[in-house]
């Protein structure tokens, strides 16, 4: 079974599972989700909790011992695996199964992970393992069309009465960084004892808290947004991100948007080119949105560019790249914005 973060408490008062997955990319989620287990597990009687990193020097013998039929008067527990930042290893993976048949009614099992899991890994044979008897609680940032959703939900819990001004005002300067998001809003219900949120009230009292990676700004691109990418464009930029990582990112994105547009061309349905890609489905109705408004020459037209900035930024030094990324945006949401007189030197 699988769940949103936000669905956990809900699900928590109906039954209890003896193993919960909690993997996803935000931080405040996954620490609210633990939080919530936690708190549920305590009052059903699991005082005592052992936390391990799943890393090279774990003792899993200290894991097993932990599962070993308790005394009548022990209390029940629960184990907190955390899967650290590289990801598991074959013995890991290996061991995870061999737990899997050790668990008994005393143990309560929390599987962390700070990145979400792909498709390979969910059918892995530790996943697999572990999912049977449990349930994946998804703690990955909201999209930022389910943001607005998220802020009005937030604001609920704590008696806050936003407008729809407010709201999109909350979801675009919170974007990517939920932590500052829950900060805010204890702030504002702090500011503000009627509950009544306006934008004016928002704009007083807050500062951006937004967050952005290149991989937002590149799905920007691929969906045609151009404001949208060219707001995460300054924010990268004023955020310090190093412009080689961003060039880096849209060119890989760029050889297989070529790749896929020469497939489109030949006539090959559209599924079949996303399946061919392993192209996920919430990013399909991006490609299909590139793949629709670029030809070949537009595509490698911004490869071209990106190429000869690339070689730019590397030999002179003095080169500002980020004028010319935001020209490159452009294009790319908008092909027929060719800017002819580009100021990218030419390298023969």
């Amino acid at each position: 079974m699988r769940i949103f973060a936000d669905k956990l408490a809900d699900n928590l008062e109906r039954k209890q599972y003896p193993i919960y997955l909690v993997m996803g990319n935000d931080p405040l989620l996954l620490q609210e989700s633990c939080d919530l287990i936690n708190q549920h597990a305590k009052k059903k009687g699991f005082l005592e909790k052992r936390r391990f990193t799943l890393d090279k020097q774990l003792d899993w013998n200290d894991v097993f011992d932990c599962c070993q039929a308790l005394s009548l008067f022990s209390s029940q527990q629960i184990i907190e695996l955390e899967i650290p930042e590289a990801g598991l290893n074959a013995a890991a993976t290996k061991e995870l199964i061999t737990l899997t048949d050790k668990l008994n009614s005393d143990i309560l099992l929390v599987v962390i992970s700070n990145k979400a899991l792909s498709r390979a890994q969910e059918n892995t044979k530790w996943f697999k393992a572990l999912h049977a008897n449990g349930i994946l609680v998804s703690c990955n940032s909201p999209e930022l069309r389910q943001l607005p959703q998220f802020v009005q939900l937030r604001c609920r819990k704590l008696k806050l009465m936003p407008d729809a001004e407010a709201i999109q005002m909350l979801a675009q300067w919170h974007e990517g960084n939920l932590l500052a998001l829950a900060q805010s809003l204890e702030k504002l219900a702090l500011l503000y004892p009627d509950g009544q949120l306006t934008l004016p009230r928002v704009e007083a009292a807050l500062s951006r808290h937004n967050h952005f990676t290149p991989f937002q700004w590149t799905d920007a691109l691929l969906a045609g947004q151009a404001k949208r990418a060219q707001r995460i464009l300054r924010q990268l930029h004023a955020e310090g991100q190093e412009a080689i990582i961003l060039l880096r990112t849209l060119q890989k994105e760029l050889f297989l948007l070529l790749e896929m547009k020469q497939n489109f061309d030949q006539n090959t349905p559209m599924g079949k080119i996303f399946d061919q890609h392993r192209i996920w489905q919430n990013k399909r109705p991006m490609y299909t949105a590139s793949l629709q408004r670029l030809n070949s020459h537009n595509i490698q037209r911004q490869i071209h560019l990106l190429a000869q900035l690339e070689l730019s930024v590397k030999t002179t030094f003095d080169q500002d790249p980020w004028p010319l990324l935001s020209q490159i945006s452009i294009e790319i949401c908008q092909p027929n914005t060719c800017i002819p007189n580009s100021k990218i030197p030419i390298f023969q």
